[in-house]
C-alpha cells in the first residue's frame, strides 16, 4: 500500500482482537457523509486477520465483529477479512465471520488451503460481492494469472475423494496438533519466561506474541544476541507499519518445532534477557 500512496492506520488492539472504541475514536475524525467525498480522503477499508492473528495470535469475538461492522456501514467502508487461520480455532463454537454478518456486500473474504493442507500448494480462494471479486480476478489475470495449475488440481481431486466430511476430520486433526504444540509452547515459556515476559494464550492459529518486561526494544535482543545462541524469533517491530519503531514484543511461532527445541530455546532465551537488563 505505500508504494500506491496508502495512507495506513494502525487500530489499537488487545487479546481480542480490534478494540471497536478505538477504532471508532479514530473513525470520529471524519463526519459519515465523508466517504463520498473523496477529498476528505475518510478510511476505504478496513484489513484485518481476524482468527489467529500474525504474528498476536489473538482473535476477534463475535460481539466485537458485530460493533465493528455496524461502524463499516456508519462510515461506509469495506471490510477485507483475511482468514488463513479460520481452521485452526482451537475452541467451539467458532465466532461467526464478517462475511456471515455481511447485508450490504462490504465484505471481501479471503481463505487458504495452506495452513490445513500444505502451505507448498500456495492456493487460496476469496468469497465477496461479485463486482468487487469480478475487479480482483481482473487484476490477477494481468498480474500473477492464477495459482498453479498441478496445486488447483490436487486440491480439487483430494476434496472430490474426501467430501466435506473427510475434509472436517482432517481439520479436526489439525486443530489437534496445532493446539497440542501450542500447549507446549505455552508450558515452556511458563516454565522459563515467566517473570521475565507476559502473554496471551492463542484461541487460534500458530504464532505466540511475548512482551518482554524491561526491554523498550526487542530488536537487538532478538536479532543480534538470541541468534548467536541459535534461537530463531521475529522481533515486534518486523509487523508495525513504521519498522523502525522501538516495542517490547517479539513472536515465535510453534508450528514445527518440537517439545525438547521449545525448552531449549527458552532456556537460552531467558538468559539473553537477563543478561539484557
Amino acid at each position: 500500500m505505500k508504494p500506491l500512496g496508502g495512507n495506513i492506520i494502525n487500530v489499537p488492539s488487545d487479546e481480542h482482537g480490534i478494540i471497536p472504541e478505538a477504532l471508532k475514536k479514530i473513525l470520529s475524525r471524519w463526519n459519515p457523509e465523508d466517504s463520498k467525498d473523496t477529498t476528505k480522503k475518510a478510511p476505504k477499508f478496513l484489513y484485518t486477520v481476524p482468527n489467529g492473528n500474525n504474528p498476536t495470535g489473538y482473535s476477534l469475538t463475535g460481539d466485537r465483529k458485530k460493533e465493528i461492522y455496524e461502524l463499516a456501514r456508519k462510515y461506509d467502508f469495506l471490510i477485507i477479512e483475511d482468514d488463513p487461520y479460520y481452521f485452526l480455532q482451537f475452541n467451539k463454537p467458532w465466532a461467526p465471520t464478517f462475511l456471515s454478518m455481511d447485508v450490504d456486500g462490504r465484505v471481501i473474504r479471503a481463505d487458504t488451503f495452506s495452513k490445513v493442507l500444505s502451505s507448498g500448494l500456495r492456493v487460496g480462494f476469496m468469497t465477496g460481492p461479485k463486482s468487487l471479486i469480478r475487479r480482483i480476478v481482473l487484476h490477477t489475470q494481468v498480474s500473477t494469472l492464477h495459482p498453479c495449475t498441478l496445486s488447483q488440481f490436487m486440491i480439487s481431486q483430494l476434496l472430490y475423494q474426501w467430501g466435506e466430511e473427510g475434509f472436517l476430520t482432517h481439520v479436526d486433526r489439525t486443530i489437534d496438533f496445532y493446539k497440542n504444540q501450542r500447549d507446549l509452547i505455552l508450558a515452556a515459556a511458563d516454565k522459563w519466561l515467566s517473570g521475565l515476559a507476559e502473554w496471551h494464550v492463542p484461541k487460534a492459529g500458530m504464532f505466540l506474541w511475548i512482551k518482554v518486561k524491561g526491554i523498550s526494544d526487542t530488536k537487538d535482543l532478538i536479532k543480534k544476541k538470541a541468534i548467536k545462541r541459535e534461537i530463531l524469533l521475529v522481533p515486534g517491530n518486523a509487523f508495525f507499519i513504521n519498522s523502525s519503531a522501538p516495542t517490547s514484543f517479539f513472536r515465535a511461532s510453534f508450528s514445527l518445532v518440537t517439545p525438547e527445541q521449545m525448552d531449549i530455546a527458552f532456556q537460552r532465551l531467558a538468559q539473553v534477557i537477563k543478561e539484557s537488563l
